[in-house]
This record gives structure tokens, sequence and C-alpha cells, in this order.
């Protein structure tokens, strides 16, 4: 099966909000693109230090592609709205920022409007100022807080008469809608062993973000093993891998780091993780356009360049 190609949907401050949005997503759309995506910042800390660090990469700091981004559920169902063939998703969103009951009821009015185009790509969270600004439960307590919300959805999602209970919500028997057209596929984030074994019993597939080809190739024939030992069908579950862009510009090929230099260096990569298993690739590219025009034309390029190498 060939390499599926999607993008994420400028959000933050670099663009005019909503606008540029259903323009992105209408384009990608219509270039041919098979999803477009939306993520989740609540906030952009100004004090970067110590506990206030970003965790997932780098030094440190937070990067200014976090500023001010807009919703990501205004932002999903915008794009569903002005779109019908293209998958939408999240990638990624947190649950353990929401109320459990109410995210879940999102995604699914989400889903059944757009007719079960709806991906969730979920993951734990990492920012303490982000918890402390709106999580139902401390950071300490992130994980439990995602199975939490998968328990919940996977309760509201089902037929009606829904009922849960655990130790913080119970849901009488009720009438819970609209239902998903579809099942909606979770996708769940996170390299570490534990975030795998979790996508290993629980998820639709793998989510990985901003890793190098040989990391989540390795990683995911590693999850695929997990899943058998949990006596789960290794054929059920998928990739779809988050790539970070840098800007794009001719780069010797020795020594360069993955996803840099020309077009068709990055295709060279998007081909080893194909090759890997992967089943999707999620780019970037509102990260390295200036404006909304140079983003579609630069979907317009990379499109074209990623079919004609019939990756």
């Amino acid at each position: 099966m060939a390499l599926k190609l999607g993008t994420l949907l400028p959000q933050n401050w670099q663009y005019v909000p909503g606008t540029d949005l259903i323009s992105a997503a209408k384009a990608a759309e219509e270039i041919g693109y098979d999803s477009v995506w939306v993520f989740e910042r609540v906030l952009y800390a100004q004090d970067q230090t110590g506990i206030h660090k970003l965790t997932e990469y780098g030094d440190g700091t937070w990067p200014e592609l976090y500023r001010q981004v807009m919703d990501p559920l205004v932002a999903l169902s915008m794009a569903a709205a002005v779109t019908s063939r293209v998958e939408v998703g999240t990638a990624i969103v947190v649950p353990p920022l929401h109320m459990p009951f109410r995210l879940a009821r999102s995604f699914a009015s989400i889903a059944a409007s757009s007719g079960g185009r709806v991906v969730a790509g979920l993951g734990s969270g990492w920012s303490v100022d982000e918890f402390s600004a709106t999580a139902p439960r401390p950071i300490a307590e992130r994980g439990a807080a995602l199975d939490e919300f998968l328990d919940v959805a996977a309760a509201m999602w089902a037929p009606d008469p829904v009922s849960f209970k655990n130790e913080r919500y119970t849901v009488y028997p009720a009438e819970v809608g609209p239902k998903p057209a579809e099942q909606i596929p979770v996708f769940l984030g996170g390299p570490s062993r534990r975030a795998r074994s979790r996508v290993a019993r629980r998820a639709s597939g793998w989510m990985p973000s901003l890793l190098p080809p040989a990391d989540v190739t390795s990683k995911y024939r590693e999850l695929l093993k997990m899943a058998d030992e949990y006596g789960r069908d290794p054929g059920e579950l998928s990739c779809r891998s988050l790539v970070g862009l840098s800007p794009f510009g001719e780069v010797p090929a020795a020594g360069r780091a993955p996803y840099t230099g020309s077009v068709d260096q990055v295709l060279d990569d998007l081909a080893e993780l194909a090759a890997g298993g992967v089943d999707e690739v999620i780019l970037t590219l509102p990260f390295i356009a200036n404006g909304i025009n140079e983003l579609n034309d630069l979907a317009a390029e990379f499109h074209a360049k990623f079919r004609l190498a019939g990756i």
C-alpha cells in the first residue's frame, strides 16, 4: 500500500485565524492530500526555566510556533466543514487537559457531522504550565488521565444507553449523541516503552512525533511485538508519523539531519519510513512557510514530487 500524505493546518500567530486555516484545508483537499491535521497548545509560557522547560526536544526553549495557537477542536470543526474527502485529525490533542466526557462528545459530534472522517491523535502532555492552567488532574497523573479518557470515550461512542462509573465520574444510563458515523480511530503518541505499551493494548495505532526514520521503524517493530504478546493481531495496528520539517534548501547528503535539505532529500526519508511499515506521514508545512500563499504553493510542490516519486 502506498504511503499516505497529510499536512498540519495553520493555527498559530503566523497566520490569520480561521481564514488561512480554511484556505489551507480546501487547498490540501484539492491538491490531493489524504488528510489534514491540527494540534494543541493551550498557552505559551513566559518562564521557560526549570520545571517550565519544554521536555520534548532541544534545549528546553519553547519554539515560536507554539505562540497563540487556535483551539484544536474549533480548528478541527472548521476543517471538517470546508472539506468532504480528506480525513481530519488531531496531531495531537492532550486529553488530560480536558474533562473526558466533554472531549469525547466533541470528537463524536465532529465525526458524525463529517461523515466519519475524524482521527483522534492523542498524547499525555508534558507542560506543567498547561496542566496548572486547565487540567482536571495534576501532571503526575497524566497517564492515568489518558487511560480514563479512553475508558470514557469507549463508553460514550458505543451504542446507547451509555453508562460509566469510576472513582471520579458517573454516567447514569442515558442517550448520548450524536454518535460517530464510524468508529473513531485512536492513535497515541510517545516514544517510551510505557507509551507504546498503551498503544499495543488500547489504540488503533502509534503516532510518533519528530523522530528520525530509523527510530520510528525500530520502535514500531517493537510495538508490534508487544501487541502480539498482549494477544492482539499486530495487523490491526498502523503508524502515522508526524514529520518535523526544516526550510527546504539543498544540503550535502553526508551528515544531513533527517527531514532537512531539499524536497527530494526529504522524500528519501519518507521512503525509509514507508519501507519500515509507516502508513502515513504528516508534514509540518505551516511551520516552514511564510504566509498562506507560500504554504499552499509549498503544499502543491511537495505533493507533486511525492506522487512522482511513487513512495
